[in-house]
C-alpha cells in the first residue's frame, strides 16, 4: 500500500464512518467505556499542550499552526488563550465540525481560520506548529519527511504526539487488530522515538519537554522541540 493509498482511506474514513465515531469521542455525549478512555486520553494529551503553551508565558497574537486539527479540541482554546490559529485537517466533515464547535464557543470570530487540507499542502510560517496524533497515518519514511516539512513552517517551536513503537505497544496494537470493527479501517503506525527525535535534530530542533500519556486504549509520546 503506498503513502498515496493510506492519505485517501484517512480521507475518506474521517468523512464517512469515522466521523461519527471520533466526534462523540472527541464531544461530550454518552460514549462506551473504551470510547471514553480514548476521549479521557487525548484530553490529557491536549491539556498538556495548553499546559505548556501558559508556562511559557502570553500567548496574545502568536501564529499557531494546528495540523490536523480534527474537530478544533486545541485550536478552539488556544484561539481563546489569545493566539491567532490557522487550523487544517483532510477531512471535509472534521473542520465542518470545528466551525461549528469554534461559533458555539467562540461566536463569530474569525479566529481560528479552519481549513480542508492535508499535511503536505502546508504552506507559511508560524512560531509554533503543533501536529498531535497524526503521524499515526504515516508509515515510517513519510513521517520523517513530514517532520522536516513540519519544521519547515516553524519559527521557534514544534510539539509533534505519536505512538510509541515498543514490543508491548507493537502487541497492543496486534491484539486491537484482530478485532475490527466497521469504524476502524484505517492503519495505525507506530514510531520509535529515537527515530522521531532524531529527525526533529536534523531540521535544527532540541527537545525542550516530553510527556507521555497511556491509558487503557490510549497511548501518545508529546515532544516540544525549540531551535
Amino acid at each position: 500500500m503506498t503513502a498515496t493509498d493510506d492519505k485517501t482511506i484517512v480521507r475518506e474514513y474521517f468523512n464517512a464512518t469515522g466521523f461519527d465515531r471520533w466526534r462523540r469521542i472527541y464531544g461530550d455525549g454518552e460514549v462506551n467505556k473504551v470510547q471514553l478512555d480514548i476521549r479521557q486520553g487525548h484530553q490529557r494529551t491536549v491539556d498538556t499542550v495548553l499546559d505548556w503553551l501558559r508556562s511559557d508565558g502570553n500567548t496574545e497574537g502568536m501564529t499557531i499552526c494546528d495540523a490536523g486539527c480534527g474537530v478544533g479540541s486545541l485550536s478552539i482554546p488556544m484561539a481563546e488563550m489569545g493566539a491567532k490559529v490557522f487550523a487544517s485537517d483532510i477531512s471535509e466533515k472534521m473542520v465542518g465540525e470545528a466551525k461549528e464547535r469554534a461559533q458555539a464557543t467562540l461566536g463569530q470570530s474569525e479566529n481560528p481560520v479552519f481549513t480542508v487540507q492535508d499535511l503536505e499542502s502546508l504552506s507559511g510560517s508560524y512560531h509554533t506548529v503543533i501536529c498531535l496524533d497524526v503521524l499515526i497515518h504515516y508509515p515510517q519514511d513519510k513521517a520523517m519527511d513530514m517532520i522536516t516539512h513540519l519544521s519547515q513552517l516553524a519559527e521557534s517551536r514544534v510539539l509533534i504526539s505519536f505512538a510509541p513503537k515498543t514490543v508491548f505497544y507493537d502487541v497492543l496494537k496486534k491484539i486491537g487488530e484482530l478485532f475490527p470493527g466497521p469504524s476502524k479501517t484505517t492503519r495505525a503506525y507506530l514510531h520509535r522515538e529515537a527515530d522521531i527525535v532524531k529527525a526533529l535534530e536534523a531540521n535544527g530542533w532540541t527537545i525542550k519537554r516530553n510527556a507521555m500519556t497511556k491509558t487503557r486504549f490510549y497511548f501518545s509520546r508529546l515532544l516540544e522541540a525549540v531551535k
